[in-house]
């Protein structure tokens, strides 16, 4: 699939993201104002996967990472917010993807409000967001991921929406911790 067709999909893909900026109510939030969707425990996940190239677009409401989503107030709060950043630095292990595969990290990006203290003020729900780029020398190695080691390392995230376009086509599914696996 050439690039242009890659960043094409990608954004098709992302269009599942931008239901999270719909508004809705949360009920265990008292003040009772619309708030960007956002349901604590779920995330969303975007890949594609292009001969050696895989795309992986990562979005979560921030407490789900990092257990809360106000600017860090202690020192406590900023160590879990740079242990959160070093975590999501570590894509090839964070998603499970098989070494077989020959995989590096050739871009990658995290963005949100909580991992950048300027921007935090006024943002009661923030999220996270992290992309990546990985080169993948034996692609045909990478048969799907293992998202054990995510939801190991975030366990208040209880549910991902994967929407994935592999070599087989275009398909959408869930993970929670019961079911880790994805195939490509």
């Amino acid at each position: 699939m050439p690039r242009s067709l890659l960043a094409l999909s990608l954004l098709l893909l992302t269009a599942g993201l931008a239901r999270a900026e719909e508004p809705h109510r949360h009920s265990e939030h008292a003040h009772g104002e619309a708030l960007a969707a956002h349901e604590h425990g779920s995330a969303q996940l975007n890949l594609a996967l292009d001969g050696e190239i895989l795309e992986i677009e990562f979005a979560s409401p921030a407490m789900n990472l990092v257990g809360f989503e106000h600017a860090a107030r202690s020192d406590a709060e900023q160590a879990r917010v740079a242990e959160v950043r070093a975590r999501l630095e570590q894509p090839l292990d964070l998603f499970g993807v098989p070494s077989a595969a020959r995989c590096r990290v050739q871009e990658h990006s995290l963005h949100g409000a909580l991992l950048d203290p300027d921007e935090v003020a006024g943002h009661e729900h923030s999220a996270i967001e992290a992309r990546y780029r990985l080169q993948c020398s034996a692609a045909d190695a990478l048969e799907g991921l293992n998202l054990a080691a995510l939801f190991g390392t975030f366990p208040a995230t209880r549910k991902i929406q994967v929407q994935l376009i592999g070599p087989h086509g275009q398909q959408g599914l869930e993970l929670g911790p019961e079911r880790t696996a994805l195939e490509f």
